[in-house]
């Protein structure tokens, strides 16, 4: 006796998860489906839910959302990388060392 109201309620518990699975799943392609910028005439590059708020490092001083990318890369040689490293960590250093 038991052993079947286990399996019921495993099997209940199985339904559950596939049916939040399948809730998910159809959540996500609607989501993908839409255009990002055509629903929110105030879209600012980033999409936020109603109600969520943003992390503070994506505001600026008056509390807006920033529109500017937050890190930029620019390629540089090695030997460049080289020098500017030596020039931070050897000339600061509290004891320098002879090479």
């Amino acid at each position: 006796m038991l052993q079947i109201i286990y399996l019921i309620a495993f099997t209940i518990l199985a339904f559950l998860a596939i049916g939040n699975l399948v809730r998910s799943l159809i959540g996500f392609s609607t989501e993908a489906s839409q255009p990002r910028g055509m629903t929110n005439p105030n879209y600012q590059g980033y999409s936020y839910r109603a109600g969520a708020v943003p992390h503070p490092e994506l505001l600026d001083d008056l509390g807006n959302v920033t529109n500017e990318p937050l890190l930029i890369m620019k390629s540089i040689s090695v030997e460049d990388a080289r020098a500017r490293l030596d020039a931070l960590y050897h000339n600061d250093s509290p004891s320098p060392t002879e090479d």
